[in-house]
């Protein structure tokens, strides 16, 4: 457990979060010379025709120091307001976050609130000037606005371009220096936070957990607290670039359940994942019904497809709560 880094990034829309997370992914060598791409969290189509992140994802990389193996679970956010909730929860999931802000345009108001919301859950802060590169960027200035923010040393601030790839291993060194591995009880009971969830047609609902004590093994019976709805984890696993299978996931551990659920209301965001025969004595806090931000009116052109359609809105509202 004393060499996870659990980390996030902040950042406001189109200041170049998902080119650095591939940056840090080159480095690390998390994703083969094949499967390089542009932007490689972001795999819907749109957000890869816009430039931005709508879905947060997370993928664990391997780091090696000084003959030290560390493990770095990057747990990506998107920028938007729309998704407070969303970045609310990925947050309580990680012990650090790396604050990304474009050089070029400074702070700007999305960028805060959720810097906001990582300090408020204690998340050791590492920011970041990103596209120093570019010929318009004004490092000093937004330099000073960092300073002025995050009442840090300028010394703190580590520059950075997500397109030249400069100053990557800087970034990861202070991932490993300045991120607190997790704490928690490996022996207590499983308390489990589920920060994101996907629904795939053969599996079922994939359940994307951060196990804060104890730990969970494949076959167990588990509870979702705030549901009250019982499962068995047929598989579980980390999420590389695709899922991997593991027999175990321990205190500290950021990774995914699958228990064949087809019910989109059975799971939800922010709930407690325990066990059965061992649960612990409260759920996480934090949790709340999330709140739609995004209002449509969508009907079937056949009234009786109206039933269907329920079911495929409650299917998306899994992997996009707005």
């Amino acid at each position: 457990m004393k060499n996870i880094r659990n980390f996030c990034i902040i950042a406001h829309i189109d200041h170049g979060k998902s080119t650095l997370a591939d940056r840090l992914l080159d480095v690390t060598n998390t994703i083969a010379e094949r499967e390089k791409q542009a932007q490689v969290l972001d795999d819907m189509d749109l957000e890869r025709e816009r430039g931005i992140t709508i879905k947060s994802h997370a993928i664990q990389m391997d780091y090696e120091r000084n003959g030290e193996k560390y493990v770095l679970n990057l747990i990506d956010t998107p920028g938007h307001v729309d998704f407070s909730y969303e970045v609310s929860r990925s947050i309580a999931a990680c012990e650090g976050a790396l604050l990304i802000v474009d050089a070029t345009q400074g702070i700007q108001a999305q960028t805060i609130s959720n810097l906001y919301l990582a300090i408020e859950n204690d998340l050791e802060i590492i920011p970041i000037l990103n596209k120093i590169d570019l010929p318009n960027a004004n490092p000093e200035d937004v330099k000073d606005q960092i300073v002025d923010l995050l009442g840090c040393e300028a010394e703190d601030i580590l520059a950075a371009s997500g397109k030249t790839g400069e100053g990557v291993p800087e970034i990861l060194e202070a991932i490993v220096d300045r991120i607190p591995a997790p704490e928690g009880d490996a022996d207590a009971p499983l308390q489990a936070l589920i920060f994101d969830s996907e629904f795939n047609s053969f599996r079922g609902i994939i359940t994307y957990i951060r196990v804060l004590n104890g730990e969970i093994r494949k076959g167990d019976l588990v509870k979702f607290v705030n549901t009250g709805k019982e499962y068995y984890a047929d598989e579980i696993g980390v999420l590389r670039l695709q899922q991997e299978a593991r027999p175990v996931l321990k205190t500290g551990d950021v990774g995914y359940v699958i228990s064949g659920i087809k019910t989109a209301d059975e799971v939800k965001v922010g709930d407690t994942i325990t066990q059965k025969s061992n649960p612990c004595e409260k759920a996480i806090e934090g949790f709340e019904e999330v709140k739609p931000m995004v209002f449509a009116g969508v009907y079937p052109i056949d009234s009786e497809d109206y039933e269907d359609l329920r079911a495929a809105m409650e299917k998306l509202k899994l992997n996009d709560a707005s």
